[in-house]
């Protein structure tokens, strides 16, 4: 087995872990209180929009204001065989989204998305002790002056 093989494993294993250790910490009654907290930012009509990459970033955007100021929330992307933790969320178009966040190797990375093909996996978690919370940036583009 090369060196190379050896640590991709090794990376694999060590998100593997830190994903079973944030799904173990979510017990529960916090579920239920994160849950009610968004469904009350949920606007009243049920009206479908054509503007799905917004809405996607309107939902993450509403999870992320629900925290308490010593939590942040975790948004994992998996695509294929990368698994990526979201940073930043840009909406080019009403279709499309690029995510740009971290591998399991501490590479940025970006994806770029159809909206309609994207899951994304939303996680409030405290803060590491003596950290400040990460936050996710949404970028939408700005409109052009005509």
């Amino acid at each position: 087995m090369s060196f190379a093989q050896i640590t991709k494993q090794l990376a694999q294993q060590a998100v593997g872990d830190s994903v079973k250790e944030a799904i173990d910490a979510l017990r529960p009654s916090d579920a239920a209180a994160v849950a009610d907290s968004i469904a009350a930012q949920r606007p009243a009509s049920s009206a479908a929009t054509d503007n799905l990459a917004a809405t996607i970033a309107g939902q993450v955007q509403a999870m992320q204001n629900a925290l308490k100021e010593d939590q942040e929330l975790i948004v994992l992307c998996s695509t294929g065989m990368e698994m990526l933790r979201v940073l930043e969320i840009f909406t080019p178009s009403p279709k499309l989204l690029v995510l740009t966040g971290i591998d399991a190797t501490k590479t940025v990375t970006r994806v770029v998305c159809p909206a309609e093909s994207l899951q994304l996996v939303c996680k409030p978690m405290q803060a590491q002790a003596g950290t400040k919370p990460a936050r996710i940036r949404f970028v939408s583009p700005k409109p052009k002056p005509e």
